[in-house]
Parts: structure tokens; C-alpha cells; sequence
């Protein structure tokens, strides 16, 4: 069962603000990362939207297809080299990703930050807390889900409030 304060962590707003982040690599902030990762499968799924996930121990792997996975993407370097390639619009999430990020990485989330076309992908890198190399700092949007202040919608005279 997710808990109350992540229970509308992952919503359609927020897929929103990632795809109209104006820059291809954005940091969101959450203490709930797992809950987190459990509502955009269900978004992949509901909404048909492409959605890869990275783990150290799989790779990339589909969120609306499970069992779907990039062979050789183990290795946060050839994922970042994958996606670079990659042709076809996608948001991919990045978790557990701090102790794996090395100064070589950094060229290729350059190249990352500056593609431009229509088929877009954004690079969303989803932690509790963030400790990014400084040489990356200002290439990334950021986005703090603030889940316990997050007021509740109440239904009042026939109109939504906070």
C-alpha cells in the first residue's frame, strides 16, 4: 500500500512538467523514490507514454512492458551512449545512479543536454537526495516533490479547494 503523503506523487502534472522542462536532463527529488517508480509504471501504462527505467542490476528496462530490457545497458555509460543514439522519443528514469556516475559520463550528459529535435528524451534522475558532480551544475532542471506539503483537494459548495 503507498502511503498517504506519496499518494499523488507521480500524476499526470507532473509528467507534464517533465515533458515541458525546457532543458533534457532534470533532477526530481523525493524521499518516496520506490513509490515514486511504482506510479510512473502505472502512468507508463495508462497513458501509452515510453518510459525506460535504469538499475544497476538490469539496465534499461521498459516500465510499460515488463520483461523488456536494452541488452549491454548494465553500465550507466552504455545506457547514457544508448539513449544518445536512441531516435525515438522516450523519458528515462535513472535510479541508484550517484555511485556509478563517472567524469567520463559527464561528456555524454553534455551531448544529452544540448540534443534538439522531435523526438525528444528526457533523462529524469529520481533520488532522495542529490549530489550531482559539479561540473554538471545548471545542466539539469530541477524538480523537488514536496510531498508533505502537497495541501489536500476538498470537494466545498460544489467547487475543488485547497
Amino acid at each position: 500500500m503507498v502511503e498517504k503523503a506519496a499518494e499523488l506523487l507521480v500524476t499526470q502534472k507532473l509528467l507534464e512538467q517533465i515533458l515541458k522542462a525546457p532543458g533534457n536532463l532534470i533532477a526530481m527529488e523525493t524521499t518516496h523514490v520506490n513509490d515514486a517508480l511504482v506510479q510512473f509504471r502505472t502512468l507508463a501504462m495508462r497513458t501509452g507514454t515510453s518510459m525506460y527505467l535504469w538499475d544497476p542490476d538490469g539496465g534499461i528496462s521498459s516500465l510499460r512492458e515488463s520483461g523488456l530490457r536494452v541488452p549491454g545497458s548494465k553500465r550507466i555509460t552504455d545506457a547514457l551512449r544508448y539513449v544518445l543514439q536512441s531516435m525515438h522519443f522516450g523519458i528515462y528514469l535513472f535510479v541508484d545512479f550517484s555511485a556509478h556516475l563517472k567524469s567520463a559520463d559527464t561528456v555524454l550528459l553534455r551531448r544529452i543536454s544540448r540534443m534538439q529535435g522531435a523526438n525528444e528524451r528526457k533523462l529524469v534522475f529520481v533520488s532522495s537526495a542529490f549530489e550531482l558532480p559539479e561540473e554538471l551544475d545548471g545542466m539539469f532542471e530541477r524538480l523537488a516533490v514536496d510531498d508533505e506539503k502537497q495541501p489536500r483537494m476538498r470537494l466545498r459548495d460544489g467547487r475543488w479547494i485547497k
